[in-house]
Formats: structure tokens, sequence, C-alpha cells
């Protein structure tokens, strides 16, 4: 052992204590900490041959770059969909560094039964029958790719090709359609080797982007019982919209198509029964992909993936090796083999909170979505480009082009109160607002409306209609 490492052993209470003052002074700054921020980067450092020990590696990381980091953690971080992390969740993950269990095998440790058992309560959570088996992944990204290249195996099978095995070459295309998409999604079948242009759009209802199901029966009617895959949307990412997997459901089951149902964010409106309507007809998916790092409030990363057709999963990802052994082991689920203990601090917020503390977070997150849509459709320099439906608020600037879009998303980075996502919607340059965090309270929306104001009068924005 080198005489530093020695050294910091000796010290290792005295480190983590100032690990943990570190971390405290940062979260109990977040309110005023700058939601958003792009910083120039420093030079790059190079590698030390001595080495400086645990305490002065901490100092300088916190001297060159915790400044520079966002308030993503924080009550206006409102970009893409992001959740925080909960005082359970945290927990749960600082001990998950400390217990440092590879949850692959189910040999040597309960790890594995923790993840079970945490997939088990989030299956209750959304209301998924018993049928479906899951794993934790590092997002939805992964989730997705794990359930497109289940579905892609179900295909090929169907048409007499063991393509795990023997691969896609000299192949036919599977079909796969879809009304939106999101890009993890495209991102996925690329991946895969089917390729983004696979996605045969779906025509959506007019002014949502949700599937016609009278499209898409058409489309499946006409393939005449050659299998699809379906890939429909809990939770539209420019709106929060959701496709009517109820019709959606009973035509793939009808048509005997693969129904995988990305609900990244969205499948979390099953806490809510105000919401809990919107997921009927979940229960025919084949596959759901879902983020923990979103609603679920725990850190990145943090993914999940449920099936109903867990062998055919198993047929992907088996890793086949003498040590291994070949039980009933999750790292047969997912791309990973060896894997972070990412279900402690799902397990420790479920646990700490509750059915009802989950409730009230998704319920809180769509209250506040209503009120900034109240706010911004009184606004004269805004307007909602969509309803809002759930937690997210989709809006543009009166007037101007996506060079004024961004203009004022760079007014609003400088001044800090408050971070958005740019979009595009309905043929205009848009924001994107999401309201996901748990420590977003009402008494963040006059700041989050007095910066979208002062930033819009910067521009000198016309206020007429445009």
């Amino acid at each position: 052992m080198s005489d530093l490492l020695s050294h910091d052993l000796s010290r290792l209470p005295d480190l983590l204590e100032q690990a943990r003052a570190s971390a405290l002074e940062f979260l109990t700054a977040l309110p005023e900490h700058p939601a958003g921020i792009r910083p120039a980067p420093p030079a790059p450092l190079g590698l030390p041959d001595a080495g400086l020990g645990a305490r002065d590696a901490l100092a300088l990381f916190r001297r060159r770059y915790e400044a520079g980091l966002s308030g993503s953690a924080g009550p206006r971080y409102l970009g893409f969909v992001t959740g925080g992390t909960t005082p359970a969740a945290l927990v749960g993950d600082w001990l998950v560094s400390a217990y440092d269990q590879n949850v692959s095998n189910d040999g040597d440790s309960l790890a594995t039964s923790v993840e079970r058992e945490a997939l088990g309560l989030l299956r209750s959570l959304f209301g998924l029958p018993e049928a479906f088996e899951g794993a934790f992944v590092s997002g939805a990204t992964a989730a997705n790719l794990v359930s497109l290249a289940t579905a892609r195996q179900w295909v090929m099978e169907r048409l007499g090709h063991d393509v795990s095995e023997d691969g896609l070459w000299g192949l036919p295309q599977p079909v796969v359609l879809g009304g939106a998409p999101h890009a993890s999604v495209l991102k996925a079948l690329s991946i895969l080797g089917m390729g983004r242009r696979a996605v045969q759009g779906v025509p959506c209802l007019a002014d949502r982007p949700v599937m016609d199901p009278s499209a898409l029966e058409a489309r499946l009617a006409a393939l005449g019982g050659a299998p699809a895959i379906v890939i429909a949307s809990a939770g539209e990412v420019n709106t929060g919209d959701f496709d009517d997997l109820e019709a959606v459901g009973q035509l793939c089951r009808r048509h005997g198509a693969w129904l995988h149902v990305d609900g990244a964010f969205g499948i979390f409106a099953a806490c809510s029964p105000a919401h809990a309507h919107l997921l009927r007809g979940l229960a025919h998916a084949d596959s759901v992909a879902a983020d923990g790092h979103k609603w679920l409030n725990v850190p990145y990363d943090s993914g999940l993936v449920f099936t109903r057709h867990l062998a055919l999963q198993e047929r992907v990802f088996r890793a086949v090796a003498a040590y291994l052994g070949q039980g009933p082991d999750l790292l047969h689920r997912t791309p990973e083999n060896s894997r972070r203990f990412r279900a402690l601090p799902a397990w420790m917020t479920l646990m700490a909170y509750g059915r009802d503390g989950h409730r009230a977070l998704v319920e809180q997150s769509c209250a506040l979505a209503r009120a900034l849509g109240e706010g911004l459709a009184a606004s004269a320099h805004y307007t909602l480009l969509a309803p809002v439906t759930l937690n997210i608020v989709c809006f543009a600037l009166r007037s101007g082009d996506a060079a004024r879009r961004d203009r004022l998303l760079a007014a609003l980075q400088a001044d800090g109160r408050v971070q958005f996502t740019p979009t595009q919607y309905a043929g205009r340059p848009g924001l994107r607002a999401a309201f996901s965090n748990w420590r977003t309270r009402e008494a963040d929306l006059p700041v989050i409306l007095a910066a979208l104001e002062a930033a819009a009068s910067k521009l000198q924005v016309p206020t007429s209609a445009g």
C-alpha cells in the first residue's frame, strides 16, 4: 500500500466528514446557486507523480470546479426532465459507494434481493401485473435499448431466425411503428443495427403528438399478420401527452404486434389518482422503460426496464462463462455484467416516503406546471404552444425566431434564477419547463415568472402576437 493510501485510510473518518461538510454546503446553497451555468473550462491538469492525497484532491476539485456546476439538483432547474435527490435516496446512494456491491450474481450478497424487492415495489407503484419482471439499468436510453433488443429477438424468432446467436446479416428489416418516438428510442435502434430510419411514422391526432389509433390499425392490418414493433409514448417529451395505451394495446394484441411503452417520466403519473387514467392499457405492453432519476428523484444513474418476456430478454443478454454460472442471475437481463447497486437509493426513497409521498410529489409537480402555464398565458411576452396536461410546460415568445429564442435562453442563463430546455414544437422555436424536483415549491413560481419577464423585457420583445 502506498504511503498516501495508508495515510488516507488512517484518516478516513475525517475525510468522510470533509466530504459530508462539502456536500451539505453545496446543498444548502442550492436555492441561491445558478440554476444553469456555462463557464469556460480551466486548462486541464497533468497527472501528478506523487499524488495529492484525498484531502488536497477534494480541496482542488472544489476550487477548480464546484462553482461551475449547475444547480440541477435545485428547485428552479426546469431543463430536460430532471428530478432531484430526496434525502433518503441520497443516504442510500452514499451507502452504495461504501458497500460497493456488484449486483450481478445472487450467490454472494443480499444486494440482488434488494434489487428484486425494489423492482416489486415499483411494479406495484406503476400498477403493472405480476407477470412483469424488471432490472435496473443506467437510464431510459438503456431501458429502451434493452426493450427493443428483446423486441428484435421476438420479431426475428417469428420469422425463423435467432438473431442473438446468428446475427442480423442478410435478414429482413423489422417493422417499427411509432408516432413521436423520443430521441433515445432512435439511438437504441441505431445501436441495435435496425437504424433510426426503421421507424415508420404513424400519423398523429390533430394538434396532439400522439398516434391516431385508426391510422395505426390501418398500418397493422396492411402487414397481414407479419410481426411488428409498436412504440408508444407515456409522456411525450414536449408536452407530456400520452398515446392512448388502451386503444394501441388492443390493436397490438389483435394484430400480434409487440408493444413497447416509453414511460421515462410519464409512468409516474400512476402515483396520482388524478392522472393514473393516462396509463390505462399499460398492462397490454410487452416492454416498458422508465427513469428513476426523473420523477422518482433518485441520483443519476438509474433507469428501469420491465418485460413480460423475461426468457426472450435473457436469450439476448445471457452471459456464458464457466465462472458465471447459468442461474437466474440479474446479469442475464441487461447489457452490463458488473453493475452498481442502483436499486438501493430507489428502495430507500420508496420505503421512506411510500405511496402517499410519491403521490404528493407527482401532484405537486403537476400543480406547479399548471400554475406556470397560467402565468405564461397571462403574460404579454409569452404564449403556450400546447395545453399543460401533466408536468411539462411548452411555450414560446409571442414573436421571434430561433435566434431570438436563443438570446432569451442566454439571458435567462446569465440571470441564473431558472433553467429551461430549448425545443421546437408545432413549427415554432420554443422552451420547455419540466417540473419533477421534490424541492420545487409554490414560492418558486414568482421567481421563475419574474426571471422570464425580465429576460423578455431585456430583449425588447414586441408584445403583439406574431
